[in-house]
């Protein structure tokens, strides 16, 4: 492109450009030799030689126009308000500027955060991390930071918690890219249980393990059976031999009698696991994972459920599993940055940190019909209410503006 259409298709010269035709002039050139040298129009030269003569400089001057709602003392107060509470609401910052004597529109407000780099996300849930809790995760990751990569590999790690279809009340916060995992930014949870199909899982760097359906309420007792029969069997799948570290967290399950009666008399080496770590644990990714893809199947009984999670279970490549496996150490360095808060790994869409637990709804013939028993309760509240309004309710309307 030539520098003529260059200049055609700017709204203005560059300041550079605009200088050199000042330095021209001042050096006795005629605006019409000017034209030609730099190929801008002549009419161009002289407003700008004009402009030079009576302000003194090239640089583009303040235009006129409507004056900002906001003011920079009032945008900077947003932000100070955004930073001390990154969960306040667009109405709670109007009112904040209303008293500051500047009133404006929430587009106006979310604007000027947004041109501060805030923008509107959901928060992350997070654990609620005691100061003990803190300490703990930072001795675990000081710990074990220079543990080996071969000794990372032959760890299996054992089971979670997720609810495949979960209702989660949602807020948004203010927060900058990248600080999704601060403290003000997240949503505290706590450990919670329920559903329908209760499984147990493990994998390590060399791929995933059983998975195995769980029936009943899990026991120290059950939890004990699960571990004699899979355990090993899937230690052997996995070539790990007999000489591996076994990762699970603190549940009372797993730190019962009977379960380290178990583990200490089959020489079971235990990875020593803080309460409320789960962020370092790789296995939530695959929980995530199996979340999504059992999702997208729909799976509409217990049956179903089962079977679709264990086939995708065997479908998580091995890449997948080295690759979570190798963040462990950066997983440790996150924690000692962020001094024992939460950092930034997370299984996304995962709220829960325990069994697996699937939850699903039934849509059959017996559904449906209780679902027009509801719509036909309703219609008969609609007419005791509005007979004495009406002399006919035309039924088929109603069940229509109902179906919406």
């Amino acid at each position: 492109m030539s520098e003529q259409m260059r200049i055609m298709r700017s709204k203005e010269l560059p300041k550079e450009l605009r200088d050199r035709i000042v330095a021209r002039h001042r050096s006795s050139q005629g605006y019409k030799r000017i034209s030609a040298a730099l190929k801008v129009p002549k009419s161009t030269v002289a407003s700008i030689i004009l402009k030079w003569k009576k302000f003194g400089t090239t640089r583009t001057l303040p235009r006129p126009g409507r004056r900002a709602k906001l003011s920079n003392r009032g945008r900077r107060a947003l932000v100070r308000e955004v930073k001390k509470n990154p969960k306040i609401t667009v109405a709670e910052l109007q009112r904040c500027s209303r008293e500051m004597g500047e009133s404006s529109t929430k587009s106006t407000i979310t604007a000027a955060l947004h041109q501060w780099g805030f923008m509107t996300e959901w928060p992350r849930r997070k654990p609620l991390l005691s100061a003990r809790h803190m300490k703990a995760r930072i001795e675990f990751a000081k710990k074990h930071m220079k543990d080996s990569q071969t000794m990372r590999n032959k760890i299996p790690w054992s089971e979670t918690k997720i609810e495949l279809f979960g209702v989660n009340s949602k807020r948004y916060v203010w927060r900058k890219p990248g600080t999704a995992h601060h403290l003000p930014n997240t949503i505290p949870t706590v450990k919670h249980g329920g559903g329908s199909i209760m499984l147990w899982g493990c994998f390590s760097a060399a791929g995933t393990g059983r998975l195995v359906a769980i029936e009943g309420k899990m026991n120290a007792a059950k939890y004990r059976d699960i571990l004699e029969e899979n355990l090993f069997q899937s230690a052997q799948d996995l070539r790990l031999g007999r000489r591996f570290t076994f990762q699970q967290d603190n549940n009372p399950k797993h730190t019962a009698k009977i379960t380290k009666e178990w583990l200490w008399n089959n020489s079971v080496t235990i990875l020593d696991w803080p309460s409320q770590i789960p962020d370092l644990n790789p296995i939530e990714h695959h929980w995530r994972d199996l979340k999504m893809a059992v999702h997208q199947r729909s799976p509409s009984n217990l049956t179903e459920l089962e079977r679709i999670c264990k086939e995708e279970w065997q479908r998580i490549p091995k890449s997948r599993c080295e690759k979570l496996v190798a963040s462990f150490p950066r997983r440790l360095m996150a924690v000692v940055a962020q001094k024992g808060a939460s950092t930034q790994y997370r299984a996304k869409g995962l709220n829960t940190y325990d069994h697996v637990i699937f939850q699903f709804f039934f849509f059959n013939k017996f559904a449906k019909f209780l679902h027009f028993c509801f719509f036909l309760s309703r219609w008969g509240a609609e007419c005791t209410l509005m007979r004495n309004k009406m002399n006919f309710f035309d039924f088929s309307k109603w069940l229509q503006r109902n179906k919406e």
